[in-house]
């Protein structure tokens, strides 16, 4: 009986917790970024440019599959940094990654 009330308390936090972080956007980075014990994460955070006021703001990976061989995609670099303004603009930390570009006149 006791085990199970506990449980019940358990998920009942649990939910209380999800439904609360669901409104968040950065409710996973905020691990690393608003918890001390991380201060290698946050360092290396912060040697990307990041000031104290950009720390908790919720942070979005930009694909770009640029690439300067194909006159296609070649492009997309600039597209990216575009987004990335955009993405700054709405409060947010973005940041740009590449993938593999792929050119069909070459493939």
């Amino acid at each position: 009986m006791l085990l199970r009330r506990s449980l019940a308390v358990s998920c009942a936090v649990q939910r209380r917790t999800l439904s609360t972080d669901a409104k968040k956007l950065n409710k996973y980075s905020t691990i690393l970024t608003e918890n001390k014990s991380h201060g290698a994460a946050q360092a290396m955070l912060y040697a990307t440019g990041l000031k104290e006021e950009d720390i908790t703001k919720p942070q979005v990976g930009i694909a770009s599959v640029w690439w300067e061989g194909n006159p296609c995609n070649m492009h997309l670099l600039d597209l990216a940094q575009e987004i990335k303004t955009g993405v700054q603009d709405a409060g947010l930390v973005g940041y740009r990654f590449n993938t593999i570009g792929v050119s069909d006149g070459i493939a």
